[in-house]
């Protein structure tokens, strides 16, 4: 506090000038007076919430970083192939804040690891729904890890995830691989039919297909194929019938 007297400065806990014995009065110190008003509050980085695109939103259930929500969308969407759309896109929360995260986004064809680098620039990792083996969820103290396994044998995993957000990637990925389990049964039930001796599927790709003449096979061994395709719930109790019936008509 400085003396309006003589100008020297004192402790504020004190009544009277330590230099002249003027009482003191309340009065600023000149580096108080030329710092300026101080900031009190912090900057945005980005764009608020209420500041993204109404399209976004969508994707900033799990709370997610709108910034990058909106950067990575944006760098995203112009990789997407035709009528390929983005479901949801998840953002690392790295413990070191100073590093730009990973992010993992999800589209209705593939799923894609979002790598930012120096200077602004970014890799893509992806892969086809279709290549997916199997997907696994860790979670631990620092949030969560999401692994996915390729039908190649590639390792793929994103750590640091929010466990919010790494519940809905596991989610999703699940849904992709009961679909894609679905689509690889079909496609080899389809493939044993054929073999079967062109067994037809009504509405299926193998229904224009003719019936292979069987004089020429076994009829006791395409008997038992077909014994053994029923059994294993690849065709019904009527399709063998009526294939038994055409091979013994032909014996």
């Amino acid at each position: 506090m400085l003396c309006s007297k003589c100008g020297a400065e004192n402790l504020d806990t004190s009544s009277f000038c330590a230099q002249c014995g003027t009482p003191l009065t309340a009065q600023p110190s000149p580096s108080a007076q030329d710092a300026g008003p101080l900031e009190t509050t912090a900057q945005p980085s980005g764009p608020s919430q209420s500041q993204v695109p109404t399209f976004l939103q969508k994707f900033l259930n799990e709370q997610q970083d709108p910034g990058i929500v909106q950067r990575v969308h944006q760098r995203v969407s112009q990789i997407l192939t035709s009528e390929e759309e983005i479901l949801y896109i998840a953002v690392q929360s790295k413990p070191i804040v100073t590093v730009t995260p990973d992010c993992v986004v999800l589209t209705n064809k593939r799923f894609i690891v979002y790598k930012p680098k120096m200077l602004g620039r970014v890799s893509f990792e992806d892969y086809i729904w279709r290549d997916l083996h199997d997907a696994r969820l860790k979670e631990g103290i620092m949030g969560a890890t999401l692994t996915m396994l390729t039908v190649q044998g590639r390792r793929i995993a994103i750590e640091y995830l929010p466990k919010a957000q790494a519940r809905r990637l596991y989610s999703f990925a699940q849904e992709m691989e009961e679909k894609v389990l679905e689509e690889r049964r079909i496609r080899a039930m389809e493939e044993q039919r054929a073999a079967a001796g062109g067994i037809t599927i009504q509405g299926g790709p193998l229904a224009a297909q003719t019936q292979a003449p069987l004089a020429s096979e076994d009829p006791v061994q395409k008997l038992k194929q077909l014994k053994d395709m029923m059994d294993a719930g690849l065709i019904t109790e009527a399709e063998y019938e009526a294939k038994k019936a055409e091979i013994l008509s032909r014996m």
